[in-house]
């Protein structure tokens, strides 16, 4: 059967077209074309950080960061074990070593296990906001001016939440609360760190451009028509965040107390609709058969085959993993489509 309801879909009902046919007749769709310049703005102002660089997907947002911050070879990283694989790749890319701390009953990082992996090799903390769970961040502040560490937030799935660390980094990917397709942002209040990371996206060009290249750099650069699409979806942020909480509101008042589901913690802003299904392979061939799509977990970190440890099937996230599975969740969703959703789900385990 065909996918009447997929896991996401973007909402493109503002100025997307606009700003596209804007960019597209100024002749300017490279990355110098102003509607980059503006997303940047809009968005660092949304969330009161100075400055906004943008770039071309989350992963070289958490490249930049990390680069920005000298982090390289013979340095170490904390990354959450459950969050998706780009979080650790991104410390890969750098010559580091992310090393794995298990996640609580929210998903996020469990900060009171965050000090016994902290090693003189250690150079930051990356936090990841998973679903749209803000983490402990108070007490992730506190380790972090305790070791002197860089804090880089992960803010793929939590656009909306306020970034109190070093740099925040965001994925504009097609399934994220706002979208421009592919691409991604930094937001920092640092001055330097912003222009190293606008530095590095851009080939590292001198300031000269006389094409000697004194570090190695990205071509990590957003397109106009990129951003274009950003700036339009930016300036909805809260009529979409308004809508996603009533989606969230809706599923947990028609999931509430469905044997064989366990709700999880409320989200400080709804990325997926995330819960733990009992027969979950069983759920989500039945609702497939019904038109909606479903997804599972993340793998946890150590049971990725290139950071594989054998400490990965007694974690927390290896728990969650093994049930949790994602709902239809985008801004869009009708209250009768989720309707459907939900009956379909109680149907399966025999509520009424």
């Amino acid at each position: 059967m065909a996918i009447e309801y997929p896991v996401s879909r973007p909402s493109m009902t503002g100025a997307e077209l606009a700003y596209v046919t804007e960019a597209v007749t100024s002749g300017w769709i490279s990355a110098h074309g102003s509607h980059v310049r503006r997303f940047e703005e809009e968005f660092a102002r949304y969330n009161a950080v100075a400055h906004g660089v943008a770039c071309s997907s989350g992963t070289a947002a958490l490249t930049l960061a990390l680069r920005a911050m000298g982090i390289g070879p013979g340095d170490e990283v904390i990354v959450p074990e459950m969050t998706f694989v780009a979080s650790a790749w991104a410390v890969t890319y750098t010559g580091a070593t992310p090393v794995f701390v298990d996640c609580g009953d929210d998903l996020n990082i469990d900060p009171d296990l965050i000090e016994d992996k902290i090693t003189p090799r250690t150079k930051a903390i990356m936090p990841v906001h998973v679903n749209g769970r803000r983490c402990a961040m108070d007490r992730v502040m506190e380790i972090a001016f305790e070791y002197n560490l860089r804090v880089v937030e992960d803010f793929a799935e939590a656009h909306g939440i306020k970034p109190v660390g070093d740099v925040a980094c965001y994925s504009l990917f097609a399934n994220k609360i706002i979208t421009a397709g592919e691409g991604g942002i930094c937001l920092t209040g640092d001055k330097h760190l912003a222009g190293q990371m606008a530095h590095l996206r851009s080939m590292a060009f001198t300031r000269n451009r006389d094409y000697l290249h004194k570090k190695i750099g990205y071509n990590f650069r957003m397109t106009a028509l990129q951003g274009a699409v950003a700036l339009a979806q930016a300036e909805r942020i809260d009529e979409i965040l308004t809508a996603r909480k009533e989606i969230e509101r809706r599923y947990d008042e028609g999931l509430d107390g469905v044997d064989g589901i366990t709700l999880m913690p409320q989200r400080d802003v709804l990325w997926m609709y995330d819960l733990r299904a009992e027969r979950r392979e069983e759920l989500c061939a039945h609702l497939a058969a019904e038109g909606i799509e479903t997804r599972v977990f993340f793998k946890p970190m150590s049971q990725q085959p290139m950071y594989r440890d054998p400490v990965w099937p007694g974690l927390n996230a290896t728990r969650f993993s093994a049930d949790g599975c994602y709902l239809p969740t985008y801004t869009d969703l009708t209250a009768a489509d989720q309707d459907f959703v939900i009956g379909r789900v109680r149907a399966f385990y025999g509520a009424k």
